[in-house]
């Protein structure tokens, strides 16, 4: 059964990647027309985001990459910026 969501509902709404990497918060839901195109992820203390951007506050994530929305946000890998661990 498909559950209804409020956008306000997401904001500050934990997100996680599908490998289990804590990601960030909803900061924010883009609505071009009345569908909603993407989601503002603030990069918070001690998430990936966070450690991948160092100084930038977050990104967008397109609708299309969200696989699920509950008590959480599970969002694909794919959308983590490009990032190389050897540079830390």
């Amino acid at each position: 059964m498909l559950k209804m969501k409020r956008v306000s509902e997401m904001y500050e709404m934990k997100v996680f990647t599908d490998g289990g990497d804590y990601f960030g918060d909803v900061d924010e839901a883009i609505i071009q027309g009345n569908k909603i195109s993407g989601w503002r992820v603030r990069a918070t203390r001690n998430s990936f985001l966070n450690k991948v951007l160092g100084s930038a506050k977050g990104v967008i994530v397109p609708h299309q990459l969200v696989k699920s929305i509950g008590d959480i946000m599970i969002i694909n890998k794919s959308a983590i910026p490009n990032y190389d661990p050897d540079e830390d």
